[in-house]
């Protein structure tokens, strides 16, 4: 069975990320493009016969070489690329992404990562308090993690950058 890419216009894409918190401060991948230097939440592309559990575990491992232990269900986001600032390169890209909590007991091995993606230029902690400073997706991104803490339950988002 061939497998759908990410140009391919007829294709929606699943993902999984991780929500990893340490000492009050967001761990976060860089990516560098054309349109610049930008931050998102470590994970990506589901595979066939993946659930989405296992494949955020897989990509945070492949991106940032941690083993993490995955929790609650943050939120669903939808991403349709003709619809957002990006549309110049993702016009044919649409994504349904699920984002988890994510612990991580050991960080010695951060950035030793064996599967980077190819625009990814590193990675970053940021403050809680500073998260909606920063370019990151999706907007109110510090909100979502403070209803964790508030015992806030998984919600949709839907279509947004």
């Amino acid at each position: 069975m061939a497998s759908s890419s990410h140009r391919d216009s007829s294709g929606v894409r699943t993902a999984a990320r991780a929500i990893i918190v340490r000492n009050d401060e967001l761990l976060v991948v860089r990516i560098k493009s054309d349109e610049g230097e930008f931050l998102v939440l470590p994970g990506g592309g589901q595979n066939h016969g993946e659930n989405l559990q296992a494949t955020v575990v897989r990509e945070v491992n492949e991106e940032l070489g941690l083993n993490v232990i995955v929790e609650e269900l943050a939120y669903v986001r939808e991403y349709v690329g003709k619809n957002h600032s990006m549309h110049r390169i993702h016009g044919h890209f649409h994504q349904v992404e699920a984002v988890f909590y994510c612990k991580c007991d050991n960080f010695a091995l951060i950035g030793e990562g064996k599967g980077q993606d190819r625009r990814q230029v590193g990675f970053l902690w940021i403050p809680l308090s500073k998260i909606d400073q920063h370019p990151i997706s999706p907007p109110g991104l510090s909100k979502i993690i403070m209803q964790k803490t508030a015992g806030g339950s998984a919600r949709y988002l839907g279509d947004i950058h």
